[in-house]
């Protein structure tokens, strides 16, 4: 009765980690609703990272792409670089497109490495836009302190400071509310959400620069969805980027 009660006790905790995950799934990838008003957010871009495959850059720049900016994955932690970093970062500069970099921040490692490796990997490259450092709780371990993580963050968004970068940081709601607000609010924001519109009548006006509004963009010359994201032009922060797509 013992083990039969332990075995049933495993089956259900199985069973409602499969559910959680399952839900995290939905709610990053299918649980979208957002239709940005084009003549509201003219400017669109995506971010690409080398899971999206081999992309014609030709076509993205193209009319119909209708797309203005990218962001590229260039690393993640304190050693890691995207495979498809060089490729897809020349390539679509050599496009015309105005460029810019992404690291994944890891909440596990130091952030004065995470920086180093960033740095290192992006200096001299010519992009046309600021760096950004993705923050988010997905593909991060659980266990680390909302203090560690933002004292980590801290130190890498200060090493990029000094080396005259202004990050981007890029987020969710959630991990807004938790590590950004009040610890970032100096920097420009970068906000994913798929509710629509994402912030106008958030209670604590949060300011945005850069909404992220799908992970599911069905575009010319990339063979896999990708995250599609819209410019405020109301936003204080400023990107290099012609007056219309």
């Amino acid at each position: 009765m013992i083990r039969l009660g332990i075995k049933i006790a495993i089956v259900t905790i199985s069973a409602l980690l499969v559910v959680e995950l399952g839900m995290m799934a939905y709610d990053r990838w299918f649980a979208e609703g957002a239709v940005p008003d084009r003549g509201k957010y003219p400017l669109r871009g995506i971010d690409i990272s080398h899971h999206n495959g081999d992309i014609d850059f030709s076509k993205v720049a193209g009319k119909e792409a209708d797309v203005a900016f990218v962001y590229v994955k260039a690393t993640e932690g304190t050693d890691f670089i995207d495979p498809a970093f060089v490729s897809n970062a020349r390539k679509s500069m050599t496009a015309g497109i105005p460029t810019g970099a992404y690291h994944f921040f890891r909440y596990d490692t130091d952030g004065e490495l995470q920086a180093l490796n960033f740095i290192s990997s992006i200096r001299g490259r010519g992009f046309s836009l600021p760096p950004a450092i993705d923050v988010e709780d997905w593909g991060n371990p659980d266990g680390h302190t909302t203090a560690l993580i933002v004292e980590r963050l801290r130190t890498m968004t200060g090493c990029l400071l000094k080396e005259g970068y202004m990050p981007v940081i890029y987020t969710n709601l959630d991990g807004y509310h938790r590590l950004i607000k009040g610890n970032f609010d100096d920097l420009p924001l970068w906000i994913s959400s798929f509710s629509d519109p994402p912030i106008d009548s958030d209670p604590d006006n949060l300011r945005w620069d850069i909404w992220q509004y799908s992970h599911r963009g069905d575009i010319p010359g990339v063979p896999s969805s990708t995250d599609l994201n819209v410019l405020n032009p109301s936003s204080a922060f400023t990107l290099p980027l012609p007056s219309s797509p």
